[in-house]
């Protein structure tokens, strides 16, 4: 009996231990390291990625339509515009 009371811990003993743990492997690690902290955060980054997809199709459209195709930069966003394209593509 007495050997399986030395075995039992109390909570008192299971935190102290735990504590030494945490102490010596603060101890062993490095003092130099540093802690990355990111300029900029996740959720910015994900923003800054739509804001520069909208404006890539945009200018596609806008290069497209007038540069590549005969028409004018203001009638790239005209719905007459679309439609028309759209017609085109389901042979309407």
């Amino acid at each position: 009996m007495a050997a399986s009371q030395e075995l039992v811990k109390t909570r008192e003993e299971l935190i102290e231990e735990k504590s030494d743990q945490q102490e010596k492997i603060n101890k062993s690690a490095d003092p130099r390291k540093k802690i990355r902290v990111r300029l900029i955060p996740i959720w910015m980054r994900l923003g800054i990625i739509a804001v520069l997809l909208a404006l890539s199709v945009l200018l596609g459209a806008i290069i497209g339509y007038s540069v590549l195709g005969s028409g004018k930069v203001s009638d790239t966003f005209s719905r007459e515009t679309w439609t028309h394209i759209i017609d085109l593509v389901n042979k309407k």
